[in-house]
């Protein structure tokens, strides 16, 4: 992050708005804007976004997983397999 170009006021938003969607759309960096030297929201290309909403999607399916297998409700992959060729067999 570039505290020069990565951190920006909102006085600096409003007034260099098409300047800035083309810094985080080159760069994939995103912008912190600040109000009254305080952080209050971040612009982020839109491919970004979506990867990191992508990656938190697996995330929470991984911490969901790991807490259905701590609390025992697992099955052996065989019968999963048999469950799921049951399934299609139906089909």
């Amino acid at each position: 992050m570039s505290l020069e170009t990565d951190i920006r006021p909102i006085s600096y938003l409003k007034a260099h708005t098409a300047d800035l969607l083309k810094q985080v759309n080159d760069t994939e960096r995103p912008v912190v804007i600040t109000q009254n030297g305080e952080p209050k929201a971040i612009l982020q290309d839109a491919g970004s976004y979506q990867s990191m909403r992508n990656a938190i999607g697996l995330l929470k399916l991984i911490s969901q997983g790991e807490e259905a297998a701590r609390a025992g409700r697992v099955k052996p992959q065989e019968d999963v397999f048999a469950d799921l060729e049951g399934r299609l067999k139906n089909r």
